[in-house]
């Protein structure tokens, strides 16, 4: 199965979920949440989206980019004022189909990479409607 869109969701930045941030680092436990322990509240929208106005979450189908860490059903924030460099990981319309896939730019040729080995790259060419929608900036997935 290629690795497809989903859906694709603006980000909600009314919300403030601020979460405790813990001075003590984690090594075998969770620490005490006393609150000596507590260095600051976390407010995971300003250390995910830098860009809101740029920025939108899409939820993936398949399996093609298990290797950068991006599973069937993860959540990927997607930055659209990033400009996409060598081996950027994007979020791409080919022909018609939104997918997410790895750019490479190698002998003056633009490829579509998969993260995975069972699938081969695809070369964008003058036949393919191409357009490069965003850049993946993080992977939100369950453990």
């Amino acid at each position: 199965m290629n690795t497809t869109i989903e859906s694709v969701y603006w980000p909600d930045r009314s919300t403030k979920w601020a979460r405790p941030l813990f001075l003590a680092s984690v090594s075998a436990g969770f620490p005490s949440p006393a609150e000596d322990y507590v260095e600051s509240r976390l407010d995971l929208n300003r250390h995910l989206i830098k860009h809101p106005a740029a920025t939108f979450f899409v939820r993936v189908a398949g399996d093609s980019m298990t290797g950068a860490g991006i599973h069937q059903g993860d959540i990927l924030v997607v930055d659209r004022a990033i400009e996409p460099t060598d081996q950027s990981v994007v979020i791409a319309i080919i022909d018609g189909e939104l997918t997410v896939k790895r750019i490479c730019t190698k002998d003056g040729k633009l490829r579509l990479m998969a993260d995975n080995c069972n699938y081969q790259p695809l070369e964008v060419t003058e036949e393919h409607t191409f357009e490069i929608w965003g850049v993946v900036t993080h992977v939100i997935h369950p453990l």
